[in-house]
């Protein structure tokens, strides 16, 4: 079942209308997971950091093993050739990916040199109303490190982990999961990267390689900076989140989520995520 619904994909030199089939049985993709992604978004006529998501991508492919086969400039005009395809006033999911094909040494890597399959999907996904809320709570289930799984990537095969903090919160009667890394100190949440306000000040885990840094993320905090706001990359711990006047999570999908509550502790949508959103979408709508 698809995330969104009017769906396009680009694959083999054309865009097809609809969810077509990209993937064959023997791929290595398929078997074993060597598959990577990236998502961007298109709302309000304009698809913030497309350019930088489809670079991503290709970090992404080599961190996995597998050989990038288009440049993110191509990336970008196919994507906007399939935006084309849609009304203006779409909200839309863009989700370039990647797999390989062959396998290579012992059958478990994959071949280097090998094929690399490659397609586009754009879902017609709308963005969250901007009341949407989330409430959060803590899960058993940690971010690994890079010397356990390939946290340089966007990579498919570590979603297994974040569906399972999610499907924990969730049977608590909670949103979404507040995650831990390895050293026992705030990472994300399964889904996104989050922000706390305590008298005046932002802060955000700072990234230690257990998860990834997100490109909204990047560009909240730069755009706050730049709006004269402090905003500290540290050490964030579970306490200090339990203190703080103010939670919200940024990340793609929704760009901006206040946080009402953490466990047992509440909070209210606050300024500063009121703020970010303002200021992330004049940005984006300003054409810089």
């Amino acid at each position: 079942m698809a995330t969104g619904s009017d769906i396009r994909t680009w694959f083999d030199g054309q865009w097809h209308e609809g969810d077509i089939a990209v993937m064959r049985a023997a791929d290595h993709g398929a078997w074993l997971g060597s598959t990577v992604f990236d998502g961007a978004r298109y709302a309000h006529g304009v698809a913030p950091d497309l350019d930088l998501h489809c670079a991503r991508l290709n970090r992404s492919a080599e961190a996995m093993m597998i050989r990038p086969s288009v440049t993110a400039e191509e990336m970008v005009r196919l994507v906007q050739e399939g935006l084309a395809l849609y009304p203006a006033d779409a909200a839309l999911y863009i989700r370039p990916m990647y797999w390989a094909i062959d396998a290579g040494a012992g059958a478990i890597a994959p071949d280097p040199q090998g094929a690399t399959g490659f397609c586009i999907c754009l879902e017609a996904v709308p963005l969250a109303p901007e009341d949407a809320t989330v409430r959060l709570t803590t899960t058993r289930f940690h971010r690994p490190v890079l010397a356990d799984a390939v946290l340089d990537a966007k990579a498919g095969a570590l979603y297994p982990n974040n569906a399972r903090m999610i499907m924990e919160a969730r049977s608590k009667g909670f949103d979404n999961a507040l995650v831990a890394d390895a050293m026992g100190n705030v990472a994300e949440t399964a889904t996104a990267n989050v922000f706390i306000v305590k008298d005046g000040v932002v802060a955000t885990p700072i990234p230690n390689g257990t998860f990834l840094a997100g490109i909204t993320r990047n560009r909240h905090i730069a755009l706050l900076r730049q709006a004269g706001v402090t905003v500290e990359e540290r050490v964030l711990t579970f306490d200090e989140v339990r203190a703080a006047d103010e939670v919200f999570l940024t990340g793609n999908m929704s760009k901006v989520t206040p946080v009402t509550a953490f466990d047992e502790v509440q909070y209210q949508p606050g300024p500063v995520a009121a703020q970010a959103r303002r200021l992330y979408w004049d940005w984006a709508l300003s054409g810089a």
